[in-house]
């Protein structure tokens, strides 16, 4: 059972948000940070809608859904929250961006506090580079969209973390509800390095013309049992994320085969980035 009474959650985005919100209905405290006020601000609307939403449906009482709403404070600085007894990070999937927030994280919070990161394809070895002798409290702890009903946890061991942040760090993802896989610090590690070339091989077929979008991913649901199609969950997922971290494959593992399809870095570079921007594969505007 973890110990943990309080989290901190470096970022607001569509991850950091669910993560917080996680935390606080697993009865865990969750201080919410972003340095964007207007970010913090989506994020609270989106968690009293979800626990909103839940009451409806009766999955959840009004008493909770409102204790599990107290639980979260929204700040916008790490100094705020330098109480908290675990911090993870959930910023943009930038390396440099990742390293100047763990120095951060090491000034602002306890030498008992393991430091976190939700990076979904940069490796934690590198990150860990960031707070130098404190590399043991550095792990990899990739939670999935969305974060309160996606089971999966993967646990990434850098080089230098040790067995007691692995340990800790199993036992928060279990009270989380979620369930622990741990994996090794490759680029990638286990569901990018399955799923993106994947995703990046669908946007071949539709570029080759061998079947239109939507027939791709009817295929892929149908005759492989995909709930979701390669091309819609491209777009769920951001194509500039998918962009970003086959970038990170084809760099790191010196593959061709990684590198990202012309028609992905088109619709990139054109702004067509999926569901956050209303139009990426598919058109969203008018839903």
């Amino acid at each position: 059972m973890s110990t943990v009474k309080c989290m901190a959650v470096i970022g607001a985005g569509t991850m950091g948000s669910g993560i917080a919100l996680t935390a606080a209905q697993s009865g865990i405290s969750a201080f919410q940070i972003d340095v964007s006020s207007a970010q913090l601000e989506r994020a609270r609307a989106y968690h009293a809608k979800t626990l909103n939403r839940a009451v409806e449906k009766q999955k959840l009482t009004r008493p909770d859904a409102d204790a599990a709403l107290a639980r979260i404070q929204y700040v916008s600085a790490m100094g705020a929250a330098s109480s908290a007894d675990w911090v993870v990070e959930a910023a943009t999937e930038n390396g440099d961006l990742k390293k100047k927030l763990f120095q951060e994280m090491k000034a602002s919070f306890g030498s008992e506090v393991v430091l976190a990161t939700n990076t979904s394809s940069i490796s934690i070895t590198d990150i860990a580079t960031a707070v130098g002798s404190d590399a043991s409290r550095v792990i990899g702890m990739h939670f999935f969209n969305p974060v309160p009903l996606m089971k999966l946890v993967e646990v990434i061991r850098g080089l230098a973390t040790s067995d007691e942040t692995t340990r800790r760090t199993i036992e928060l993802a279990t009270a989380l509800g979620k369930t622990p896989v741990t994996v090794n610090d490759r680029a990638g590690f286990v569901s990018n390095r399955v799923l993106m070339p994947l995703i990046n091989e669908a946007f071949f077929a539709w570029m080759e013309g061998v079947a239109k979008p939507e027939d791709i991913d009817e295929v892929m649901k149908l005759g492989c049992n995909f709930p979701m199609g390669p091309l819609r969950l491209a777009d769920f997922i951001g194509l500039d994320v998918c962009h970003d971290i086959m970038m990170v494959l084809h760099r790191e593992l010196g593959n061709p085969k990684f590198f990202p399809c012309p028609l992905l870095r088109q619709l990139v570079q054109s702004g067509r980035l999926g569901d956050k921007s209303g139009r990426g594969v598919f058109d969203y505007s008018t839903r």
